[in-house]
């Protein structure tokens, strides 16, 4: 079924939920389309031209690492290309406009990113049943930063929607998972946008002033 959406001047818009497919990639697919996430991460993060390269190789390497973690989960949204532009579009006809992915926090070894300074213990008791979901990557094109952050159908809503669900899925009895991030204190701009998007804050553990942490840990879900 298609549903349309006016733009503010009258005219019939595609859905962005007709536009763009959340689907995820095994671990052998994500090495196929490496160099597609690569791309992505790039043109998306805002950076000058002449950092484009580097901001891309630290991206990927990063990536690299947490794929080889235990439940890592990868989404990507595809929207298909226009038939006038196939010649000159991917070959497969789709192109990637945005990623997700994230794995369950371990219950023991050590926490991702030093979790432990960050979250109170009630919240930590969760990752034993594998209720606590680290969403460690976010990338979409700004237009999806700033504009429609609180409706259903924002790109970056449904990849984060998206992720927990699928995790909640392979869990006995389905229970409410929790989602958390990690963002550096200074990054204002991306704190602000989370918040758009349906996250809030956590106080610090006990014992931590907000001095003694470099990040904020925020939290999505139940």
């Amino acid at each position: 079924m298609a549903v349309n959406m006016p733009d503010r001047k009258g005219r019939q818009m595609p859905s962005p939920l007709e536009g763009e497919r959340i689907r995820p990639l095994n671990r052998w697919q994500i090495e196929d389309r490496r160099q597609e996430l690569g791309d992505l991460y790039a043109e998306t993060s805002g950076s000058d031209p002449r950092a484009w390269h580097q901001d891309r190789e630290l991206f990927l390497r990063r990536l690299a690492v947490e794929v080889q973690r235990p439940g890592f989960a990868l989404l990507v949204a595809e929207r298909g290309v226009p038939r006038e532009l196939a010649g000159t579009g991917p070959a497969n006809g789709v192109v990637m406009t945005g990623c997700a992915y994230g794995f369950p926090v371990r219950a023991y070894g050590p926490r991702w990113r030093g979790l432990d300074r960050y979250l109170p213990l009630d919240l930590l008791r969760l990752a034993p049943s594998g209720r606590l979901f680290a969403i460690s990557g976010l990338v979409v094109h700004s237009r999806v930063r700033t504009q429609n952050q609180g409706r259903d159908w924002n790109l970056a809503r449904r990849l984060q929607r998206r992720l927990l669900a699928d995790h909640t899925a392979g869990l006995t009895g389905h229970p409410d998972v929790l989602g958390v991030t990690l963002v550096d204190r200074a990054d204002t701009a991306t704190l602000r946008t989370l918040r758009a998007w349906g996250w809030r804050s956590v106080t610090a553990a006990a014992g931590d002033t907000p001095l003694a942490v470099p990040c904020r840990a925020l939290v999505i879900g139940p």
